[in-house]
């Protein structure tokens, strides 16, 4: 018979509870499952058509956009810029109804072009549509949001404002602002909450380099308040900001898109800002930033905006390189919601499942689902980071004293990851939650990792960890001030037991039974 061990902890503030049984055998956590490899995801996978969506949240019926039959195939220099001949032709298409704006085969400067209704921007196989690295050729300056925040600024590359039925499609490439005044002149000095007052309206916040000595870099695509917007098959490279951003969007296909911008400072795949009802699937992202990621507005401006991003869905893609494989943040404040990730793989050198928000930031993140996601990583597996750094939002970093719930209190709750594999990571969990606002409601279960660190949470409440097996050189379950906390069917497979160790006042409830290899010994500290 298999011997059971209980140890029950009271102390006048805390409950711990000890239930292991050491001889059980566990199943491997997620045998059953078939959780995909790098070569069953990402853009060579492609379908030809878009397959039914089906999220725990209700979605749209995401189809392929249709536009009249009339086509232009552009007549271009190679070695002039083509903006005025670009844009001559979408604005005159557009006007008769729509069509198809051809970017044949061949290298071509433009600057900043522009969308309107019911056009195909469509590059052809061996095009190459490359941007301008000068600032002039990006205005007059247009409505948009940086990092979260409106302003009059140069826009994006490729941009619309107010559009319905648009799209960039083709196997084509778009390279980046070249060597310019873009690049010369992108605010590095400081932070945009330090340089835009929400105070100022919207109209005035003019940032054209003429008044400043720098700029706020243009994204590569970016829609404002469009319908029906359709990206395939498209490489991005060089990118001098974010690639893909949808603001104030709905009904969003993004499908089969490569971008490359590994190296590049703030160099984000695709940010989904303020938007709903988007899929986003077989793209290839490898970047010098977070890959697929999920905005929804930053502090006081995010706020008066009061935009959610919410049903989403990201299938069947691969992140190469990048901070962060799927991250939700650091602009919460309109809250994320609705979020379905499955069927993924990351493999980079960042963090796989990332969180990040601020006590300045508000809104954040709820009813967040995760599942059947593969991941070889450097750094953390799934990480929260509700605080940030001094040097970004002061000593609002200080995790103590708690402070005052307001409007800008930010919160993560009601989410679920499940049937996972975690090839490689320094850390498999994080929670950097805030007193006053514990990462709340979380479920993982279905896992099986390989890490070098175990776990560390401070500031977590309602949390399950469920049918798990864990190899790691670790030996801590480091926990401060959280509570309804349980661990179950756990195989820790570590040199030597594994130890509870906890921390806080506040910590209450937390149970570890039905799990093997861990000590029956508690660290209170």
């Amino acid at each position: 018979m298999n011997r059971l061990k209980t140890i029950t902890v009271l102390t006048s503030t805390m409950l711990i509870l000890l239930c292991c049984n050491t001889k059980k055998n566990l199943k491997t956590a997620t045998e059953t499952i078939n959780i995909m490899t790098e070569n069953e995801v990402g853009v060579k996978m492609l379908p030809d058509e878009i397959e039914p969506v089906k999220a725990p949240f209700a979605t749209i019926n995401f189809e392929k956009p249709l536009f009249p039959s009339e086509k232009i195939i552009l007549k271009l220099s190679a070695t002039e810029l083509n903006t005025a001949k670009i844009q001559k032709a979408i604005d005159d298409l557009s006007t008769k109804g729509g069509g198809t704006v051809i970017v044949p085969d061949g290298k071509w400067l433009t600057g900043r072009i522009q969308l309107k209704d019911n056009i195909n921007f469509h590059l052809e196989n061996d095009a190459q549509l490359i941007f301008s690295g000068e600032i002039k050729d990006f205005l007059p300056v247009v409505f948009t949001r940086i990092e979260g925040i409106e302003v009059m600024s140069l826009g994006a590359c490729i941009y619309a404002n107010g559009a319905t039925n648009i799209a960039v499609t083709g196997k084509g490439k778009l390279v980046g602002p070249q060597p310019g005044s873009i690049r010369d002149r992108i605010l590095t000095k400081d932070v945009i909450d330090n340089v835009i007052d929400p105070k100022t309206p919207v109209s005035e916040r003019i940032v054209d380099g003429k008044k400043q000595d720098w700029i706020f870099p243009p994204m590569f695509i970016s829609p404002v308040n469009c319908k029906k917007v359709y990206i395939e098959g498209v490489s991005l490279s060089n990118t001098a900001f974010w690639n893909i951003v949808p603001i104030y969007c709905d009904n969003v296909i993004i499908r089969g898109v490569t971008v490359n911008s590994a190296g590049i400072a703030r160099g984000d795949g695709i940010d989904i800002e303020s938007s709903k009802n988007v899929l986003i699937e077989y793209c290839n992202l490898s970047t010098g930033d977070d890959c697929f990621t999920m905005k929804a507005g930053r502090g006081e401006d995010g706020i008066r905006v009061n935009k959610s991003t919410e049903n989403v869905v990201v299938r069947y893609c691969l992140a190469l390189k990048g901070h962060g494989g799927i991250t939700c943040g650091s602009e919460t404040a309109g809250m994320i919601r609705n979020l379905y990730v499955h069927d993924c793989v990351f493999n980079i050198e960042g963090v796989g499942i990332r969180f990040k928000t601020r006590r300045s930031r508000g809104g954040g993140g709820e009813n967040i689902t995760y599942e059947r996601i593969r991941m070889n990583l450097e750094q953390t597996a799934i990480k929260w980071d509700m605080l940030g750094s001094s040097g970004s939002v002061g000593d609002l970093a200080d995790r103590l004293p708690a402070r005052p719930i307001n409007k800008l209190t930010p919160k993560f709750r009601n989410i679920t990851i499940k049937d996972i594999i975690i090839e490689n990571c320094s850390t498999f969990i994080k929670v950097f939650g805030i007193p006053e606002s514990p990462v709340t409601n979380l479920t993982i279960k279905n896992a099986n990792v390989n890490c070098t660190e175990l776990f560390n949470a401070h500031d977590l409440k309602n949390a399950a960890f469920q049918n798990m097996s864990i190899t790691t050189k670790d030996s801590s379950l480091f926990l401060l001030d959280s509570k309804n906390i349980v661990f179950d069917n756990i195989d820790f497979n570590t040199p030597e037991y594994v130890k509870l160790a906890i921390k806080g006042g506040s910590s209450d409830s937390i149970i570890v039974r039905s799990s093997k290899n861990i000590q029956n010994k508690i660290f209170l500290k």
